[in-house]
């Protein structure tokens, strides 16, 4: 019998995967939209816990309905003591990616939410992942250089609390301001790796705490998540903006990938590093000295778009988030956790998506191996 014709497509760029409704993209514009609004608009007049409750559930919330979803998340960020013990008992020079991975799937058995069909059980699901991926990221912090955790301050806001879980002390509204809409800009971006990862999760029915676990592990990998360490490395290697153009012209040369530049999606500058770079600008206004960073930064932009402009290659998300949340004085190996954090409502608004019109996931593949081998005693083999 023929052998039936296949073509595969390197990284299913290009091939549909899922239909929804939750967030928009338009590379060639550099439109990104939650729900239909642009997520400009949502990092400049919204909160983080707003913009999750729009892409969980499809709207902007009423005021009850708001009051409601923040109280139950406000009611949940303390970890279960067994939970921070087995915090204790990793090792510290592990990366607080590994951690959130690890602590994420051992909730699962805390909160059993294995009846995912389950309306209540799907609300507490997200509300807990939520509310707790921040507590688990400010106590990983601490507990890797020797220092105990932070109980939450459930009378700041949901950022506020995070930062003062990392620092003991409320941050200043400004740098509140810039970690929520760090928050609200990661929150979702279509049928990205990690996304498809929680979805072919999920789609097995698994619980959310495997789902989102799955989807953390993904994003931990450099070309996803973790490009926004490698940008902040880059930039402290070049060292001054003078060895910006000999040091960016030799990475093309050698034909190395520029962390922070370049997207799948986006043939134009990504819409949230424009976002941020203008943060970035506010917060060097003043402080002359440390704007050095961002100088460079601006730099490689430039000389990577005279040379890559052909290619379509420019600034992506992670290439300002780095300097942003580095200058607000965030440890450059948590800019993935925080990542995560944002990303959580869209891993779980697909995931609840998905168990809408469920199939499991089950692509082909082309087979490209021997056929008919005689199996061999080991005293043939060569």
């Amino acid at each position: 019998m023929e052998e039936r014709q296949m073509e595969v497509v390197p990284g299913l760029a290009g091939i549909p995967a899922a239909e929804s409704a939750i967030s928009y993209v338009d590379g060639e514009k550099g439109i990104l939209e939650y729900r239909g609004i642009p997520v400009e608009a949502l990092a400049e007049k919204s909160t983080f816990l707003e913009v999750a409750y729009l892409l969980l559930f499809g709207k902007l919330p009423a005021e009850s309905e708001y009051k409601k979803f923040k109280e139950d998340i406000t009611y949940h960020t303390r970890l279960k003591v067994k939970i921070l013990r087995m915090m204790e008992l990793l090792p510290e020079n592990g990366h607080p990616m590994e951690y959130l991975q690890s602590v994420v799937a051992a909730m699962g058995m805390y909160y059993p939410a294995r009846d995912v069909m389950n309306q209540e059980t799907r609300y507490w699901s997200v509300v807990r992942l939520i509310a707790k991926m921040p507590t688990i990221v400010a106590a990983c912090e601490r507990l890797r250089h020797g220092d105990a955790p932070i109980p939450p301050n459930n009378e700041l806001s949901f950022t506020a609390n995070f930062y003062y879980m990392l620092f003991e002390k409320a941050p200043d509204s400004f740098t509140e301001k810039i970690i929520d809409a760090m928050l609200i800009l990661h929150a979702d971006h279509t049928m990205n790796a990690s996304t498809f990862s929680a979805r072919v999760v999920g789609s097995t029915l698994a619980d959310p705490y495997t789902v989102v676990s799955s989807a953390i592990g993904t994003l931990s990998g450099p070309l996803h998540g973790g490009a926004n360490e490698k940008v902040i490395h880059m930039l402290k290697e070049i060292g001054t903006k003078e060895n910006v153009r000999p040091y960016i012209e030799g990475m093309i040369e050698r034909h190395e990938k520029i962390m922070g530049v370049g997207h799948r999606v986006y043939k134009t500058k990504d819409p949230r590093a424009t976002f941020l770079q203008t943060y970035a600008h506010q917060l060097f206004k003043n402080n002359s000295d440390k704007s050095t960073i961002l100088e460079i930064a601006e730099e490689v932009e430039k000389v990577a778009n005279e040379k890559l402009a052909s290619k379509k290659l420019y600034p992506n998300v992670d290439f300002y988030s780095g300097i942003v949340l580095q200058e607000i004085g965030i440890p450059t190996e948590l800019f993935t956790p925080i990542f995560a954090m944002g990303r959580v409502a869209g891993w779980l608004s697909h995931w609840l998506e998905q168990l809408k019109t469920n199939r499991i996931y089950r692509p082909d593949q082309k087979y490209t191996g021997l056929r008919n081998q005689r199996y061999m005693p080991m005293g043939e083999r060569k």
